[in-house]
């Protein structure tokens, strides 16, 4: 495949004038406009497509890294916790057609027996290799290692303190691919379990109540990433910086929702001013109702209402989102960040998360060729998937 003529966001986070050419599912080449490698053809049309097979003209539009959703719990009436194959099927499907190219499942505070069936199951679907929708590279596990006064969403009485041995028991029922872990700092024994994971897998720091201190000595015991910055922990103030502080001050990447509902546009500004583009990673934190019409849901056990673009529960509680990986982008975008910042924080940010940074997230040689022709609306016109156009 060679797509030509389109305006490329590099791996530096510039935009080029150059062509790509793809090779069983990998970009194999990246060369200025007019000046990729044509094999003994004469440069025709016909030896173009002969040497090579499909040619897309991206003139007008943009290319860019294929979306990676690192926190979603589901959509279009599916959810991983379902713990079936065709739920991770039609996450997968949905998430492909709206440019989210790559995804880590994400999990919710859910007893040890349901949450060992839900793994079993999304381990059995990496292994599978998908079947043409988005790319499932791992585990999300949120709960239920969590400070139950900032439980959120999550279901009360799930929620529990690190256990050890509980863990080895779900890490080996999803074949070691849970990739991002949360918990709550403050739990006792919760540090032990950082630094015992850390070295294996990302812990973030999630659904608590920590202090600036409490904070700092996870990050320096192993934690690396926040999950949703400012939701579910205590408030940035002057006096009592807390987890968000503590983000500023360690080296560690953040999440931020960009629905619209859960931060504020000035917020989303402040973070990336503060971060820098290199350390936000924007996620959905979608739910079932994504994608879907008003009505009642469900979300780990609880009964939500979606209504206008806004999923909660019954006491108004923010229950995830139904907001999909694209939009949040856009919508970041129109908060003020530059169209590269929002990309990277959507594409390669969340790989490196993950640990995929080597194979998507950015448009590079040896890459997964995972990606996205949009126009300068950032409006999805094709979506590629390891070399292969979503139909």
């Amino acid at each position: 495949m060679i797509i030509e003529n389109g305006t490329v966001l590099m791996s530096d986070w510039t935009f080029a004038n150059v062509d790509l050419r793809i090779d069983d599912g990998r970009i194999t080449e990246i060369a200025e406009r007019g000046q990729l490698s044509r094999g003994s053809g004469n440069g025709s049309e016909n030896e173009i497509e002969a040497d090579y097979g499909q040619v897309i003209d991206a003139s007008g539009l943009r290319v860019i890294p294929g979306l990676f959703d690192i926190h979603i719990h589901g959509c279009a009436s599916h959810d991983f916790c379902d713990g079936t194959p065709e739920a991770v099927d039609g996450i997968a499907n949905y998430l492909a057609g709206r440019g989210v190219t790559s995804f880590l499942a994400t999990s919710m505070a859910l007893p040890e027996k349901q949450l060992t069936g839900i793994f079993a199951n999304g381990a059995r679907a990496i292994a599978a290799g998908g079947s043409g929708g988005a790319q499932l590279m791992g585990i999300h596990m949120e709960g239920p290692y969590f400070n139950v006064k900032k439980k959120g969403a999550q279901a009360a009485e799930n929620i529990i303190d690190p256990d050890m041995e509980m863990f080895e028991r779900l890490l080996d029922a999803a074949d070691h691919k849970i990739r991002l872990l949360d918990v709550a700092p403050e739990l006792p024994g919760a540090m032990d379990f950082i630094e015992k994971n850390a070295a294996r897998l990302k812990v973030s720091l999630g659904h608590t109540e920590a202090d600036y201190d409490t904070a700092m000595e996870a990050i320096n015991r192993g934690a690396g990433h926040i999950t949703h910055l400012f939701n579910a922990m205590p408030a940035f103030t002057h006096r009592s910086p807390g987890v968000v502080g503590a983000a500023m001050d360690a080296n560690v990447t953040v999440e931020l929702i960009c629905d619209g509902f859960h931060i504020h546009p000035a917020v989303v500004r402040s973070v990336f001013k503060m971060f820098g583009a290199e350390r936000v990673v924007l996620v959905s934190d979608a739910m079932r109702a994504c994608g879907l019409t008003n009505g009642n849901y469900e979300l780990g056990g609880q009964p939500v209402i979606l209504k206008d673009g806004k999923a909660t529960l019954s006491d108004g509680t923010l229950a995830g989102s139904a907001t999909d990986l694209l939009q949040c982008m856009r919508n970041a975008v129109s908060f003020g960040i530059p169209v590269e910042d929002a990309v990277r924080a959507a594409s390669f940010n969340p790989a490196q998360v993950a640990g995929a940074q080597e194979i998507t997230g950015s448009i590079d040689t040896g890459r997964r060729a995972d990606l996205l022709l949009v126009d300068n609306n950032l409006e999805l016109k094709q979506v590629i998937i390891a070399g292969s156009v979503r139909s």
